[in-house]
């Protein structure tokens, strides 16, 4: 038998939806993304993505957009510890070729695995002591 969500907890998950939705807006423009590139790499269209932009839209809290999101935050926060809080550095590493990576990171990432293997390539980098 399923079991009712408290207030509480849809609350919290409203709250997490709206602060995920946000966030990925807001690290889309700090790395210089556009609406297509935001669209491509969290699987939503762009029409989607721009009623994102202006607030009209809200990531599903169960849906592959949400988690792909998260994972873009994710990028953002690593990049942005690895490159000091240079938004124009990590917006060159993110269009530049990667030797490490054997490709553009802005190309890699708009597949699941190439976003994976980039936040881990990026968390890496962030834990060199």
């Amino acid at each position: 038998m399923a079991m009712l969500k408290s207030a509480t907890q849809l609350d919290r998950e409203q709250r997490e939806t709206q602060t995920v939705s946000k966030a990925v807006v807001r690290a889309a423009a700090a790395l210089g993304l556009t609406n297509r590139a935001l669209a491509g790499i969290v699987g939503l269209s762009e029409a989607s993505v721009s009623r994102l932009t202006r607030g009209e839209f809200l990531l599903d809290r169960h849906g592959k957009s949400f988690e792909l999101a998260v994972m873009l935050i994710r990028l953002y926060r690593s990049l942005d510890a690895v490159t000091g809080g240079d938004a124009a550095v990590a917006s060159a590493w993110l269009k530049g070729e990667n030797t490490a990576l054997h490709a553009v990171p802005l190309d890699l990432i708009q597949t699941v695995e190439g976003l994976v293997s980039t936040v881990l390539y990026l968390d890496a980098r962030r834990a060199v002591l």
